[in-house]
């Protein structure tokens, strides 16, 4: 009853359970979308949900386990802190040079992605463009609007994400409805499924980083432990539900062997989205998906760069003047954006070096932080994940083992569906 009361006493007024859980869904749901139909066609639909599931299950544990190690600490306390103080400077080091690869790693992914879905955009329209270029006039664009304010970036990415509903519900309720349930359960082609399972697993964890989140969550609520647990389950299982029906439309509707072309083209998420085009019928809800691929790569690039420019900022102690902003944002969007120049159909390659470095900071070190934590607090009382050590040590493999499976793809050393 007490630690009922401390937890109505810690909550603050009029934050309700729904907020933290739209802040975790909207965060989780991004480089998923486009990625995940593609990676997952070698082992197609079922391995692709069964996977999905897995890696739900332990990001949302190394998730829970971040909390844990933050409740120790007063509301407000960062990632940099929490590490700091239960692992010390290496891992300190080690967790901010992750954070900051996979901040930019992303903003790249999503010049690349934008630039791809801006040129299918425009081809819709008659209009030719070199991709490269595409990527650069979204990458501007859109870095005028983080240079500007956080203001401004709130006020834009709230237009877009009430458009992103609405196009989802319309664009992604008729593919669900014209699906084609034998693509789904007997795909045609090469009928080896489960090998194909293992260089997709790093594209599954990038699909649910939401961990920068929690000690912001905690921030937020306060030490209320039991709103910000039902906020990280309700979010991450909404983002789980979303991913499984765009598998369901995607891959209900285009043939595996088809996917095949979609890979040689480079995956990127224009390819995908003319893909579904073709078998849309209706020119309107195509334009409504062509809009939703628009406003999710743009929303996802707008919410990367603002942690990206703020990181950054404050590292090299830059203010928050207009010089001090303009420096920030040379050193936030030249680097990436010269990349989408040289390389830009690298969306695929790009998320999955972003999964690389977040098998550290989102899925290892929360996990070796609530250990120690458990050591320098034994006699606490609060919060504490279930499952003990094994699941501390299960959650440890599954980081191990989804960082050695993308290097081993790089090598080529196993299987992927081409």
């Amino acid at each position: 009853m007490a630690n009922h009361m401390n937890a109505a006493k810690n909550k603050p007024v009029g934050k309700s359970l729904l907020g933290g859980a739209m802040i975790i869904a909207g965060t989780t749901v991004g480089a998923g979308m486009f990625s995940l139909p593609v990676v997952g066609a070698g082992m197609w639909f079922g391995y692709s949900v069964l996977m999905l599931l897995g890696i739900w299950f332990c990001m949302l544990m190394s998730g829970l386990l971040l909390l844990e190690t933050n409740l120790h600490f007063e509301p407000g306390a960062s990632f940099d802190t929490l590490t700091k103080e239960t692992l010390g400077q290496f891992w300190r080091i080690v967790n901010g040079v992750s954070i900051a690869f996979v901040l930019y790693i992303l903003t790249y992914a999503y010049i690349s992605g934008g630039g791809s879905i801006v040129n299918h955009s425009l081809q819709g329209m008659g209009i030719e463009l070199p991709q490269s270029v595409a990527g650069l006039v979204f990458a501007v664009v859109l870095a005028c609007i983080v240079l500007i304010s956080t203001k401004a970036v709130d006020r834009i990415t709230t237009i877009m994400l009430g458009g992103m509903i609405i196009t989802f519900f319309l664009a992604i309720g008729n593919l669900l409805i014209e699906i084609d349930v034998t693509k789904l359960l007997e795909p045609d082609g090469n009928q080896s499924f489960m090998p194909y399972l293992w260089a997709a697993l790093p594209f599954g964890l990038a699909s649910f980083g939401y961990h920068g989140n929690v000690p912001s969550l905690v921030k937020y609520y306060g030490k209320d432990s039991s709103t910000i647990i039902k906020a990280i389950f309700v979010g991450t299982f909404i983002a789980l539900i979303i991913y499984a029906c765009w598998l369901v439309a995607t891959m209900g509707n285009i043939p595996r062997s088809q996917f095949s072309e979609i890979i040689a083209q480079g995956g990127n998420m224009g390819v995908l989205v003319g893909a579904l085009s073709k078998v849309m019928e209706s020119n309107w809800l195509n334009s409504m998906l062509t809009l939703f691929a628009n406003l999710a790569v743009a929303s996802s690039f707008l919410g990367v760069t603002l942690g990206l420019f703020d990181y950054l900022a404050d590292l090299f102690g830059f203010d928050d003047t207009r010089s001090g902003r303009m420096k920030t944002a040379i050193v936030t969007f030249v680097p990436p954006t010269i990349l989408g120049l040289l390389f830009p159909d690298g969306f695929l390659v790009a998320i999955g070096f972003a999964a690389l470095a977040a098998t550290v900071w989102a899925v290892i070190v929360p996990a070796l932080m609530a250990y120690k934590s458990r050591q320098q607090f034994p006699n606490h009382q609060g919060f504490r994940v279930f499952g003990g050590t094994p699941l501390i040590i299960l959650v440890v493999l599954y980081g191990v083992v989804t960082g050695a499976c993308h290097l081993l793809a790089m090598a080529n050393l196993l299987p992927q569906f081409s």
